[in-house]
C-alpha cells in the first residue's frame, strides 16, 4: 500500500511539474531545435528531404562564402519558402587559429586577429545577403566554432541587436526556461552519434520540460557527420510523439520564448 501511494505521489508531482512549467505550443513538453551548420551539400541532399518528408522545420546556418550557397542558391531559397530558417553563420566562418587542432583555419580568417568591428561588419553583411535570399529580416545566429572572442574581445554584445537569439556554447538541453538567456543558448554537436544517443537528448528535454538544441553538420557525408540512418531514427521518434515534442525553426522557438516571458 505504501509503495502504491509513493508511486502515485511521484506521478502527481511529475504531472504538476509539467502543468506549472513552461508552456509550449500544442501542450508539448519540450521544444526541439534541429540546426545544420556550414551550408553543406549533404544537408540539401539528405537532411532537407528527410525533414520535409516528416513535416519538420529546422534552421540551416549558412556560411555564405561557401560555394554550396552560390551553386545551389535556388534550393536554399526553396528551403526558406518551405518554412525552414536560414540562419547567420557569418560570411567566412572565422575561428581562433591558436586553439588545438585548428591548423585548418586560414591565417586571414583567424579570429584571434580580426577585430570586433571587422567581425560585426561581416555578420551584418551576411544578414543583408540572407535577406536577399529569403526576404526575412528576423533570424538567429550560431557562433562559428563557438569561439566568442575577436582579437581577444567578446563580440556577441556588438551583434546582439541584429538577432532574435544566438547559439553560442556547448550543451544540448536547457536546464530551465525561466532563466534561459536567448543570447547564450547551448547546443549539442553530435558527430558520429547513434540514433539512440540523439533521442536521449530530446528525451532529457522532455523530462525537464525545456529546450533541446542539436546542431548537425554533415548528414551521411561531408564533415563532422552523422549517418542518414541515425538522423532518420531521430526524426521518426520526434514525429511519432507530437504530444511530447514541438519541433520548429530556432527563430520561431525563441520568438515563442520571448512572448511567453514578456521579454
Amino acid at each position: 500500500m505504501k509503495a502504491c501511494f509513493a508511486a502515485l505521489l511521484a506521478l502527481t508531482m511529475i504531472q504538476a511539474s509539467h502543468a506549472d512549467g513552461f508552456k509550449w505550443p500544442g501542450g508539448a513538453r519540450a521544444a526541439v531545435s534541429l540546426s545544420y551548420d556550414d551550408a553543406l551539400n549533404s544537408q540539401l541532399d539528405n537532411a532537407l528531404p528527410a525533414l520535409n518528408a516528416h513535416g519538420l522545420k529546422a534552421t540551416f546556418y549558412l556560411t555564405l562564402a561557401s560555394e554550396v550557397v552560390a551553386k545551389r542558391l535556388p534550393e536554399w531559397r526553396r528551403a526558406a519558402a518551405q518554412g525552414h530558417e536560414l540562419g547567420n553563420h557569418t560570411l567566412y566562418h572565422p575561428c581562433s587559429r591558436s586553439k588545438p587542432g585548428r591548423d585548418w583555419v586560414a591565417p586571414h580568417r583567424d579570429l584571434d586577429k580580426i577585430s570586433v568591428a571587422q567581425l560585426r561588419e561581416e555578420i551584418v553583411l551576411a544578414n543583408a545577403y540572407l535577406q536577399a535570399i529569403d526576404g526575412r529580416t528576423e533570424r538567429t545566429f550560431t557562433a562559428p566554432c563557438v569561439d566568442l572572442l575577436a582579437a581577444g574581445q567578446p563580440y556577441l554584445p556588438a551583434i546582439r541587436s541584429e538577432f532574435v537569439a544566438v547559439k553560442s556554447r556547448a550543451g544540448g538541453v536547457a536546464p530551465d526556461m525561466a532563466t534561459l538567456d536567448p543570447y547564450n543558448i547551448g547546443t549539442a554537436g553530435p558527430e558520429g552519434a547513434s540514433g539512440e544517443a540523439l533521442i536521449a537528448i530530446v528525451k532529457e528535454a522532455a523530462a525537464k520540460g525545456t529546450l533541446a538544441s542539436i546542431t548537425f553538420h554533415g548528414i551521411g557525408g561531408d564533415h563532422l557527420a552523422v549517418s542518414k540512418e541515425a538522423h532518420e531514427e531521430l526524426l521518426k521518434h520526434l514525429t511519432a510523439h507530437p504530444e511530447v515534442y514541438w519541433v520548429d525553426s530556432f527563430v520561431n522557438i525563441m520568438r515563442h520564448l520571448k512572448t511567453r516571458r514578456g521579454d
